[in-house]
């Protein structure tokens, strides 16, 4: 009997884990590799320039030469996957004077590479990393600006993102994605996010990769584990009946984009507790925009993934040595094993989600004057439980959870309901779970 009971013990927490994580997020985590990181950098940021403005025609410069090389690297991944991926461009003929930076008549061109899901291919969870590059001078398009950091690391990023997921098989879809125009103007993903709505995507969420590869801050402070996810509190298309649903409810900072940035770090801690996630309540840096906000724009969950510690004397800057300080965002300054890491993180984001059932889609609450909260959600295709999270009103994160199984109400005893957040999750049969949802109605029982 005393050898059995730690033999039980064993066999519990063993059964305790494999319920909570999934043996091939680990898997793809010691699959992103560093090298092929470096030299994907490293040849995105020998093509001289990837202005948007700049040459298209030449086979080694511009950024017309960029975007050939990268769509022929997603082909060679779909290549062996048996056709994996649909690759294709998707373009938008952008005029002169849209702003002052398009100084002259210009195609933004996207490169798009979708890998479809096996039982739902219309739902889309999206990487995505920027081809183009700049100079001090926006509108200058002849000088070299090697975008090392900015953005060749997220593209490359994105490229290993592709060729690790590709080996998987996912029941939702996944779109790796190389957006142009960013500098000019965000144009690239203006153009993809209506692009999205034509084709009539349905659209789980962006995860905006922008400058994945620095570790050393312009105000000294150095490190490999820090990264930042820059998050819109609500949606700027919610309707006149939402905001007033929202101030009844509350969720000032529980819109879809913020909780996507809380299912990434949630993720990232599980799987990489030795990475230190940050959640950044608000769109992006101040005065400074990325891809992910056209996404939002239109409606979408969308959050940007970053380095913590900026060095502003490699971000859009003409290669220079001007009082002892070397500008420019080249090579020697981008570390890619820390690249290698957020790649991971997104690509083991990416799978979690792909490998999730969809949220439900309406959540209500109920509990008014009572020593319980209660809950009543839709029933999800492909759910096998469910999870009802909870927070206290200032807590940035999801503390505290409960699996109840596969039921469409429950109530919580003992939780009164004015004290906390709540939100339910569809988990699905290798425990991975969909984004949090909300509530969204009253449950009246």
């Amino acid at each position: 009997m005393r050898q059995l009971v730690p033999t039980l013990l064993l066999l519990f927490f063993t059964t305790l884990l494999s319920a909570q994580t999934d043996s091939r997020i680990y898997d793809i985590i010691e699959a992103v590799s560093a090298d092929r990181i470096e030299k994907d950098v490293t040849t995105l940021a020998n093509f001289g320039t990837r202005h948007t403005l700049s040459d298209t025609l030449s086979t080694t410069r511009g950024i017309g030469a960029a975007r050939r090389w990268i769509k022929s690297e997603f082909e060679k991944t779909s290549a062996t996957c048996d056709g994996c991926l649909d690759v294709f461009y998707q373009k938008d003929l952008v005029k002169q004077g849209a702003n002052q930076r398009i100084v002259k008549d210009v195609w933004v061109v996207n490169v798009v590479a979708i890998q479809k899901g096996t039982k739902y291919p219309n739902r889309f969870i999206i990487m995505s990393g920027d081809i183009d590059s700049r100079v001090s001078d926006p509108t200058d398009f002849t000088s070299d600006s090697p975008g090392a950091n900015d953005n060749a690391s997220g593209m490359a990023g994105t490229l290993e993102a592709a060729r690790v997921l590709s080996k998987y098989q996912f029941e939702n879809s996944i779109i790796y994605v190389g957006l142009s125009g960013e500098e000019q103007g965000l144009f690239g993903g203006k153009g993809l996010a209506a692009y999205a709505k034509e084709k009539g995507w349905d659209i789980i969420g962006i995860i905006n990769n922008d400058m994945i590869g620095n570790i050393t801050g312009v105000d000294g402070v150095v490190s490999n584990r820090d990264f930042r996810i820059f998050s819109e509190p609500v949606p700027p298309t919610e309707t006149e009946d939402q905001r007033r649903a929202r101030r009844f409810f509350g969720g000032e900072v529980d819109g879809i984009s913020r909780q996507l940035a809380r299912y990434v770090h949630k993720t990232t801690k599980t799987y990489m507790p030795e990475m230190n996630p940050t959640l950044i309540y608000r769109l992006d840096r101040f005065g400074r925009g990325g891809h992910h906000r056209p996404f939002n724009d239109a409606g979408y969950a969308g959050i940007r993934i970053m380095e913590s510690h900026e060095n502003y004397t490699q971000q859009h800057q003409d290669i220079r040595t001007e009082n002892g300080i070397a500008y420019g965002d080249v090579l020697e300054h981008v570390n890619f094993e820390y690249a290698k890491k957020l790649t991971a993180v997104n690509a083991i984001n990416l799978a979690s989600i792909a490998w999730a059932p969809p949220t439900p889609v309406e959540v209500k609450i109920g509990g008014i004057v009572e020593p319980s909260a209660k809950f009543q959600w839709t029933k999800v295709d492909g759910a096998v439980g469910y999870k009802i999270y909870w927070r206290d009103t200032t807590s940035p994160t999801w503390d505290h959870s409960r699996k109840v199984g596969d039921v469409t109400e429950y109530t919580l005893e003992g939780i009164v309901i004015d004290n906390f957040f709540f939100g339910v999750a569809a988990v699905g049969k290798d425990g991975h779970e969909s984004m949090v949802v909300f509530p969204n109605g009253i449950f009246r029982d």
